[in-house]
This record gives C-alpha cells, structure tokens and sequence, in this order.
C-alpha cells in the first residue's frame, strides 16, 4: 500500500511539475528600455537639479547606477545594433544610420540578435517603440527574433500623427507585427505604455524579454501640458527638452507600477539606458539636454556623445542603490543578461564582456583592456576612437556641442588622459606620441579583426 501512495504521490508531482513551465519558476523576465538622445546627466539621479525622473531615480535606488556606461555608437541605428548583437556596429554591418524609408535594408539578418537569444532560450519576445535597423521583411523586428512588435520602423516620428518627422514626402510609419496600423491623434508614449501593459497582462507561460526602444527624447520635442507647465520657467530649449523626458519618464513609471501590480517585479530585470548622448540637431532647438562637464553631444566621440545615462534593476538577485564607476559598453549586456538569465550564449564573435562581476562586486575591475568605436564604413574617413585605460585616442573627430576649438591637427588626431583632463579640452597627441602609437595599433588590430570577419562572410 505504501508502493501505491508512493507512486501516486509521484505521479502527482510530475504531473504538477508539467503544467508548470520550469522557466517560468526559475528564470528572470528581462525588459531593455533603451532610451533615445538622453543626455549624459539627463536624470536627478545624475545630478540635474532642474529634472524630475523619479521613476528613472526609482530604478537607481533599486538597482545599479553606471557612471561611466559608454554606448556602442554615437549614432541611433549604430547605438541599437551594437547593443541589440553585442557587437561593434561597424562588425554587426551597421556603422552609420540606417535609412528611414520603406524597402531599404538594416542589420543583416544573419546577425543574432538578443531576442533570437532569447527566445532560443524558451523565452517571449516582444518589440515595442523605435526600431531604426532595417524596412525589409527580412530585417524588421518579427524576423529578427521578435514574437510580436509594435512601433515605429524609422528614425523619428511625430508622436500625435506617427508621420516620418525628417522630411519628406510624407511617409505614415505606425505597424504591428509588420502590418501598417492607424492611431492618428494618440500620442505615442501613450500607445506604447499601453501595449508594454498589454504584454506584460498576458498568461505567461514562458519568461519574457522585451526591447522597449523608448523614441524619446528625440524629437520633436513633445512633452505633455503638464509637464510643460511644470518647466514653463525653463530658459528654452531645456524647458522643451525637460518636459520630454519628464513625460518619458512618466511612463517609465506606469509600466513600473504595472509590473508590481503584477507581482512580476521582483523577478525582472529592467535596464534603462540611453542610445547615446543629446542633440544639437536643429530639429532640436540646437540643444537641451545636459552633459555637465563633458564636451561633445550626440554624432560625435567625445563625451557628451558615447557617455550616458545607464541603470539596472533586478530586485530579487542585484544589489541595490549602488554605483558603478568602472568602464562598460552598451555592447556588455548581450552577453551580461545571458550570464544573469543563465542561458547560453550563441556561437559567435563578441565584443562586449560579461560585467556580472562588477555588478555583484563594486571592485572588480573592468573586463575591457580597451574599447574601439567606428563610425562610418570608410575606414579612412569614418569618426573612431579607442579608448584604453585613461587614454583616449579620437580620429576624424567633431564636436557637435560646439564647447572649444577643433583645429585641423586637432580633428586628425586628439589624445586625451581622462582622469587629468575629462572635460577632453586639451588635445595632448604633440605630447604623447608613444601614447598616440599604442593607441593607433589597437585600432589597426580593431581593423583587422572586423575586416577579415567581413571578408570570411561575403
């Protein structure tokens, strides 16, 4: 009788233990929310007196803050691919933007993405918001790893009308699951709020991993009326620009109460991170965002331009309140979220580095020896930089914040010791040629390395 109840009881568990999915019980949920022209300091957690993001201070205080989180590009579709592949842009085939028009391919489609990762993995996969990789079926979000997606296939939209904001002719860019849909008048972080509620409202059998690819706050500038009201005291364009992010960051926080209404906090990761640095755009009031002390603002290497804001939040396994000031890439969280996930990495050419060590322990060191960034396919006209230890070495370089001079000697070449010097004012390349040298071979091997890569696959 005993062998029977035994047997029962067993029978039971299994029978319990199948209806369960195992990843449901032991793996974390994962949401990037990838941010877009966010600058350096653009939070109160980064110092901005004059913001309010408590839902963005909400994440650091249940998380991790980075200090020194330099993004894969300075650029928006090069930023995304890096940190979508783990690779550097220029290796992953998108050194520059991509075209914003119906038809024109992006990322080649033989590039793994972190929702085929994922999803390789047993996971749900969902894109909401920005896309900027690619208008062909073979390179939109559902044929890159994506379950489901809901946005926008360009670089930039009028939130109100989903109509391509650049120029024209006017192009209409709204889809799901690569079908044009109509929203006119709904504004789009309204709509993408409610479709990140949407998915995370579903029965989950599966963990999920969603890529929110927030299209704020790129302009146009579009804050709500209250938040408008709320900077009306602003010099302009920050008041613009601060009623933007005050608005994204509005929304950051309804899917934040979502997801705790939910019961599925604790067991999310959520990383909040800008694509690159702010604007100087015309099309954004030449301005808005902050970079503090650091020179340089978005499609260019300096500071302002790769340095930003960057926080991970998991509850249940992550420290909490804590700083990081060590030197990690956007590229670092393909295969850091693997490691967290405990899931298995493709089989394939990495330039980002596990950082789940520096997560857990503020004093391990940084897994880079150093880090390259091209932007450009033209080898000798693109902008580069390599960055080691202190040192940092730009090539063809600008300054979109306009914060000095750039002679001609200076734009071929400008060294600069970050730690002496962060704020990148005095080019020191006439003082360092042994310096100017090393650097100058890490970029030649960076060459090399993604080249030959490129030669084996053509």
């Amino acid at each position: 009788m005993k062998t029977f109840y035994r047997a029962l009881s067993l029978f039971l568990f299994f029978l319990v233990a199948s209806a369960i999915p195992l990843h449901a019980q032991t793996k974390p949920n994962v949401i990037v929310i990838y941010t877009d022209d966010q600058g350096t300091l653009d939070a109160n957690c980064y110092g901005s007196k004059d913001l309010a993001t408590p839902n963005i201070d909400r994440l650091a205080k249940t998380g991790i803050r980075f200090t020194q989180m330099y993004a894969p590009s300075c650029i928006c579709s090069a930023s995304r691919a890096g940190m979508i592949t783990g690779r550097y842009p220029i290796r992953a085939g998108v050194p520059a933007n991509v075209s914003s028009k119906p038809g024109n391919v992006g990322m080649p489609p033989s590039e793994v993405t972190m929702a085929e990762m994922f999803r390789a993995a047993g996971y749900e996969t969902a894109h909401v918001g920005k896309w900027h990789l690619g208008y062909t079926p073979e390179t939109m979000p559902n044929a890159q790893g994506f379950d489901s997606s809901f946005g926008h296939m360009g670089g930039c939209i009028d939130n109100y009308s989903h109509y391509f904001y650049w120029s024209g002719p006017n192009r209409h860019d709204l889809w799901r699951d690569g079908v044009e849909i109509w929203r006119d008048g709904q504004f789009f972080p309204d709509l993408m709020a409610k479709e990140m509620k949407r998915l995370l409202d579903r029965p989950h059998k599966k963990p999920f991993y969603i890529y929110w690819a927030i299209n704020v706050p790129h302009y146009p500038y579009q804050g709500t009326e209250k938040w408008r009201e709320h900077y009306r005291d602003l010099e302009a364009p920050r008041r613009m620009y601060a009623a933007f992010v005050s608005s994204m960051d509005e929304k950051v926080g309804e899917v934040l109460d979502f997801l705790e209404q939910k019961k599925l906090r604790e067991n999310t990761i959520v990383l909040l991170q800008s694509d690159h640095g702010h604007s100087t755009e015309e099309r954004a009031f030449f301005g808005g965002g902050n970079a503090g002390p650091y020179r340089g603002a978005k499609a260019c290497f300096f500071e302002g331009g790769i340095r930003v804001p960057s926080v991970i939040s998991w509850p249940a396994k992550l420290p909490q309140g804590e700083v990081r000031d060590q030197m990690v890439t956007g590229c670092d969280w393909y295969p850091t979220l693997a490691s967290l996930a405990e899931i298995d990495l493709p089989n394939i050419k990495l330039d980002g580095k596990n950082i789940t060590e520096i997560l857990v322990n503020p004093n391990a060191e940084s897994p880079h020896s150093h880090f390259y960034w091209q932007m450009g396919a033209n080898r000798e006209k693109a902008q580069w930089v390599v960055r080691k230890g202190n040192w940092k070495l730009l090539g063809n370089c600008r300054d979109t914040s306009n914060k000095g001079i750039l002679t001609k000697q200076d734009r071929k070449l400008f060294l600069a010791n970050l730690k002496e010097d962060p704020s990148e004012s005095k080019n020191l390349a006439q003082d360092h040629p042994e310096i100017v040298k090393q650097l100058l071979e890490i970029r030649e091997q960076n060459l090399i390395s993604v080249y030959s890569e490129k030669k084996e696959t053509e």
